[in-house]
């Protein structure tokens, strides 16, 4: 019989997940989002367990989003730059200040333009 996982392997287990789905973006979006995640994994090493039930369930949702969305553009002709989801406004009410500077630098960051290969 195996024992179940220690949150820390959890933790740990869900990061590698995230960035494993990570591979199958373009090489933009991959960059950016495992920057993001390697900087929102590291920031909530300390969270309260009331922040760290409400992180990990929005990551393991965001993974399983993006993994369906991944399996979505391999069986049809859909875009890659049709993955992702647009965060309901109501979401951002519950934001803390910290969050809503993050959330603006990553707008920014997404809105600069894409550098082409020469």
């Amino acid at each position: 019989m195996s024992t179940p996982l220690t949150h820390i392997q959890n933790v740990r287990l869900l990061y590698k997940a995230v960035l494993k789905l990570h591979r199958s973006l373009p090489a933009e979006m991959r960059t950016l989002g495992d920057n993001y995640a390697r900087d929102e994994f590291k920031r909530h090493k300390d969270a309260s367990s009331e922040q760290t039930a409400k992180f990990m369930k929005e990551w393991t949702e965001y993974a399983v989003t993006l993994s369906r969305q991944l399996l979505t553009t391999r069986k049809s002709s859909i875009n890659k730059s049709e993955i992702g989801q647009d965060l309901p406004p109501e979401s951002v009410e519950d934001f803390n200040d910290e969050q809503l500077v993050q959330l603006y630098e990553l707008y920014r960051e997404i809105q600069k333009p894409v550098e082409e290969d020469s």
